[in-house]
């Protein structure tokens, strides 16, 4: 994978070109930024021209025996660490036992996000994780010599994910790696690692992709132009992975809409009954589609509460979305629109958690409807 295969986020490019020409490469790299601008393909591509053999000015050359390795992500010196889950034949599972799953998943799409993955696992109502046994597995990679490039190089996607046990045991690694060892760390949330690891890392912001970037790259893939293509940007917010969605009008987001105007008239009309039945049906779907509808739902909410207060230029609904909400958002208003927010916060925590979802939703339905019916 190389630079130019990643859309915008010329200065972060710019930024690792330059500590590897200048031979100051922090040997501990965490990229943080928002979801769905391409953090997981930057990181591949910067360990790619780290390890080139003929690196030009800009990019890796593509073509040398290194290059061509790592765009089959089968590089000796390359290795991933990333949420796994228990129940596929592994009572200790490490990254390794599913990397096959995860060379196809980035092949097919590197803007993926983490549902995306666990519908490749072929799970639906688990949470993976970085369990404790990855520990001694990136330890004892990263002890080993050095196959053919110079750096040894450990992608690790959500380290967030890691139990705190694994993080405890590589506190020392990240600290004092061997010598030409490289740990690039792709995260959603920093605020959920742990401080010890977080204060070992070098923190490299990637923003949102620029609208120009974006649209240039939605023009070369789709068929779109004009109002199409700028409402298309807009709404996507720098996030080349929302604006596919909303382009395709995958099914997740059809989902997501569907169940948010359901819950939301079966609260105003108070049906307790087909509450009960929605939130039994909710609670069979998997976690981690029951937190991508819950933070769908805090974006409506926003949304709804923007587009009462009339201001139309900042509100970032589809079609669909918007004929909605020209007749719902005046239920959003100054007086509740903090407490459903974070209701519905609290739910995701709740989810996150392991909670009983059928309890969570139907308790959420409850004090919606106490909400927008007070």
């Amino acid at each position: 994978m190389q630079f130019k295969d990643i859309i915008g986020l010329e200065s972060v490019k710019s930024q690792f070109i330059q500590t590897v020409t200048e031979n100051r490469i922090s040997h501990a790299q965490l990229l943080v930024g928002p979801a769905g601008v391409g953090k997981l393909p930057l990181a591949i591509a910067f360990a790619q021209y780290v390890s080139c053999l003929d690196r030009k000015e800009n990019d890796s050359c593509g073509v040398c025996s290194s290059c061509k390795k790592y765009q089959k992500l089968i590089h000796p010196d390359l290795h991933f660490v990333f949420p796994v889950v228990t129940g596929k034949g592994f009572t200790n599972p490490v990254s390794d036992n599913f990397i096959a799953s995860w060379r196809s998943q980035i092949e097919s799409d590197q803007y993926f996000d983490l549902g995306e993955w666990y519908k490749t696992l072929g799970v639906d109502n688990a949470q993976g994780l970085i369990y404790s046994s990855e520990s001694n597995e990136i330890i004892r990679k990263l002890n080993l010599k050095t196959y053919e490039s110079d750096y040894k190089i450990m992608v690790v996607w959500l380290p967030e994910k890691m139990h705190r046990s694994c993080a405890n045991k590589l506190l020392k690694m990240i600290e004092e790696p061997p010598n030409k060892t490289l740990f690039l760390m792709v995260s959603e949330e920093p605020e959920k690692i742990i401080q010890t690891i977080l204060s070992r890392t070098q923190i490299v912001n990637v923003s949102k992709i620029d609208d120009a970037d974006l649209s240039k790259a939605l023009t070369s893939e789709f068929d779109l132009s004009g109002t199409e293509l700028t409402n298309v940007v807009r709404l996507a917010g720098g996030s080349y992975r929302k604006a596919r969605i909303l382009i395709k009008n995958s099914d997740e987001n059809a989902f997501n809409f569907e169940n948010f105007v359901t819950i939301m008239r079966l609260s105003y009309a108070r049906k307790v009954m087909e509450i009960m039945e929605w939130s039994e049906l909710v609670a069979g779907i998997g976690r981690e589609r029951q937190k991508s509808f819950l933070n769908y739902c805090v974006r409506m909410v926003r949304e709804n509460f923007i587009l009462n207060l009339k201001q139309p230029e900042m509100v970032f609904l589809n079609g669909e979305e918007m004929n909605f909400s020209q007749r719902f958002s005046p239920f959003i208003n100054e007086e509740n629109v903090w407490i459903l927010a974070d209701e519905l916060s609290k739910a995701h925590s709740d989810i996150e958690r392991n909670a009983n979802s059928k309890i969570v939703f139907l308790d959420l339905s409850l004090k919606l409807v106490k909400l927008l019916r007070p």
